[in-house]
């Protein structure tokens, strides 16, 4: 199997895109740890997966001594061995109209959204370097554009991107990619919160559209299951400080191009100039 021997860490895996991408890691061999704040959440889907393989803790991950002291439990059960990070925990957080939102509510979007991924990556490098490999996969969802009424959350994933970029340039001489990914619009607990607000709060356009979402099924969580297995696999190797679509990048033939799309700015967020598009001025 694909991830026999491989060890990863999977934060916000208790539920929706997380636990589908727990799901998709043990079928494949990994030994994984899942993250989360809910210890109920964590122990159904530790049954559910039903694996010896899998683990589980519990851990706030936007609070530095607790996410310290998951890495000294990482160290006592894997000893330096640790392949795969992939940082999926995240909320949507603070909702509205900026005036209108609670400070503290925006600033923890930010804390767990952004400071978490920080964080554990922090963490996880020391073990990755000590092995001279390892594949770090982010989670950049909503930060490719302007997201009115959730800036907290546009805001978290907007600087992602630019993490996964600049991290991904430090970390290239012990052969660790960082590349982050885009899971499309899966129907998970954060749909549920947008219907659950109304559209006074969200919007009228994205509500609908987030009904209808919900009515016709949404993106599959297994699609992002797919990108994470490939990119923890040998097959993206040598892609690294780019962000890909689990819906609309043909991924797969990557591999084929690889040497034109590292030496371009292909999957990465830009600053269009006027030259860019014809203009002279």
């Amino acid at each position: 199997m694909i991830l026999s021997n491989k060890h990863a860490i999977i934060t916000g895996g208790s539920k929706g895109i997380g636990r589908a991408i727990a799901k998709a890691f043990v079928q494949r061999g990994a030994t994984i740890l899942i993250v989360a704040r809910s210890l109920s959440e964590l122990q159904a889907t530790q049954a559910e997966l039903g694996s010896d393989s899998v683990s589980i803790y519990q851990a706030d991950i936007s609070q530095p001594l607790e996410v310290d002291n998951l890495f000294v439990e990482i160290k006592k059960k894997w000893g330096d061995k640790l392949d795969i990070l992939i940082n999926a925990a995240a909320i949507y957080g603070s909702k509205g109209f900026l005036e209108d939102t609670n400070v503290e509510d925006w600033l923890q979007t930010i804390m767990i959204n952004t400071y978490g991924t920080m964080l554990m990556t922090r963490g996880a490098l020391p073990l990755m370097k000590s092995q001279i490999k390892g594949r770090i996969i982010n989670f950049s969802g909503g930060g490719e554009g302007s997201f009115p009424r959730f800036s907290a959350y546009a805001t978290s994933k907007g600087a992602i991107i630019r993490f996964t970029e600049s991290i991904a340039e430090e970390v290239k001489p012990w052969d660790i990619t960082v590349n982050a990914i885009a899971p499309g619009p899966v129907n998970t607990s954060l749909l549920q919160e947008v219907l659950d607000a109304g559209p006074e709060i969200v919007g009228t356009d994205f509500y609908e559209r987030s009904k209808m979402q919900q009515k016709e099924g949404g993106v599959s969580p297994e699609k992002a299951g797919e990108l994470c297995l490939w990119l923890a696999s040998k097959q993206s190797d040598g892609l690294t400080g780019k962000v890909l679509s689990a819906v609309w990048d043909k991924y797969e033939d990557i591999p084929q191009h690889l040497e034109e799309i590292m030496n371009s700015d292909v999957y990465n967020w830009r600053r269009i100039k006027p030259k860019d598009r014809g203009y002279e001025w």
